[in-house]
């Protein structure tokens, strides 16, 4: 096989990858039936019906059916074998907010690795197609692909997770505010986080909504709050939870510590302000020595040249 009919299959596959993308997305035409129109009704009681409701995924795994899923179940689990963490993406996968499981993600880090192995080995068939050894090359940029994809998989979904805890990190501290003002005011603790989900926009009113939502479908509030804790863990967030749950056990009066911790976050949250900024004093010095003193300089200067060649 050629260089030229190698790049040339894997152009093709990649080619029918995406129509095959493009069609699994594409709505489908005629009257929906009547199991799928009573679905939405049964949702509560029925989990073939919750599967029906279930929204649409753009995962590999749809566009070739039932007949890939084994293939890529095993290649997932084989996947796991070696390189394991399935706590990791768990907790990643919580933090960023994200609605995959899993299994989602390792078919995500297949179609990473498929991606990145065809691109490696296109661009390793190109350089070494006057080279007269195309197979070894072929094969080296088809691994060293792989491992990229499957590298650039999981740093996207860590650094969707670190933006979305430092989101919830900055808003803590008014939400621990909000809290401690509205049970100052009378309200129960989980009058306090309805309110705060209802009237909240923020990633951390999300996660109290969750809470509110379980606690009402009928899980005590405690176990709702410790699954809040480990989902998260977050220090702020542990530290919270942690107290109310001790509140709540100990008969202790709610409204003391939720202002004490409001404090204290308020104290934690101009420290890390502070630490952030001193950790940047170098980025802030590059507009001032390149952009401010510059233009100061030419300010200065640029009168006296004009008084000069006039005066000349």
């Amino acid at each position: 096989m050629t260089p030229t009919i190698a790049l040339a299959a894997l152009v093709g596959a990649a080619l029918g990858t995406g129509l095959w993308l493009l069609a699994s997305l594409a709505p489908r035409v005629g009257r929906p039936r009547l199991t799928i129109r009573l679905a939405p009704y049964l949702v509560d009681v029925s989990s073939e019906a919750r599967a029906m409701t279930r929204p649409r995924s753009a995962d590999p795994l749809p566009l070739v059916g039932a007949m890939m899923a084994p293939v890529a179940e095993s290649l997932g689990g084989a996947l796991e074998s070696v390189l394991g963490g399935t706590s990791v993406i768990h907790a990643r996968l919580r933090q960023s907010g994200s609605a995959l499981t899993v299994q989602g993600h390792r078919a995500r880090q297949l179609l990473g690795a498929f991606l990145g192995g065809a691109s490696g080995a296109a661009a390793a068939l190109l350089a070494s197609r006057e080279a007269g050894l195309v197979i070894p090359v072929g094969a080296a940029g088809l691994v060293a692909g792989a491992v990229v994809g499957i590298g650039a998989t999981d740093a996207l979904l860590a650094r969707a997770a670190s933006r979305r805890v430092a989101r919830m990190t900055q808003e803590f501290p008014t939400v621990v505010e909000f809290l401690a003002l509205s049970v100052s005011a009378g309200e129960s603790i989980l009058d306090a986080l309805r309110r705060i989900a209802t009237t909240g926009s923020g990633e951390l009113a999300g996660e109290f909504s969750r809470v509110v939502s379980r606690t009402t479908a009928g899980q005590p509030l405690p176990r709702s709050l410790a699954e809040l804790r480990d989902d998260l863990a977050m220090p702020a967030v542990s530290r919270l939870v942690d107290q109310i749950l001790a509140a709540l056990e100990r008969g202790t009066p709610l409204a003391e510590v939720l202002r004490a911790h409001a404090l204290d976050a308020r104290e934690e949250s101009k420290r890390y302000i502070l630490e952030a900024a001193g950790t940047r004093e170098v980025a802030m010095l590059v507009p001032l020595v390149f952009l401010i003193l510059p233009v100061t300089v030419l300010f200065a200067v640029w009168p006296g040249l004009m008084v000069l060649q006039v005066g000349l």
